[in-house]
């Protein structure tokens, strides 16, 4: 696996967080909070706290975008990639319902494939990196 495309697989996965967290957030998690509106609205019309949980998992999710897109490729890098996908990607299928009753089952399909895929491209770099300290190393990690 080369280095190039061990970075941009790291610019493709800070891009997808930052974007898919950023659409979550003005479109489904604020809307629904504040306004009742949206996705979530119906959910959460009568008891606007409950979306401090879909707000804390899509803030931390632009906020590991935003390093993951600025960071080098590493094996606690890759590593990282790895547990985000595994807990974002396993969230979403354990609780797979919420897209069902928000009425938004095709974005549920789309964000859960491409956890599955950024899962398994950060396991392979990982596996990669490992075995293959100096062609892995880089001098700026995100841990």
């Amino acid at each position: 696996m080369s280095a190039t495309f061990r970075r941009l697989l790291l610019r493709f996965n800070g891009a997808f967080l930052i974007v898919a967290s950023l659409g979550a957030l003005i479109r489904m998690d604020f809307p629904g909070a504040f306004g009742g509106t949206g996705p979530l609205g119906p959910l959460i019309a009568h008891e606007p706290s409950l979306a401090i949980g879909v707000v804390e998992a899509h803030g931390l999710a632009l906020i590991l975008g935003v390093l993951i897109v600025r960071a080098q490729s590493s094996l606690s890098t890759h590593l990282t990639g790895t547990a985000i996908h595994l807990l974002l990607g396993g969230s979403n299928m354990l609780f797979w319902q919420i897209f069902v009753v928000s009425d938004m089952v095709p974005v549920g399909y789309v964000t859960t494939i491409l956890h599955g895929v950024l899962f398994a491209l950060h396991v392979g770099a990982a596996f990669f990196v490992a075995r293959h300290p100096v062609a892995g190393t880089a001098t700026t990690t995100l841990l």
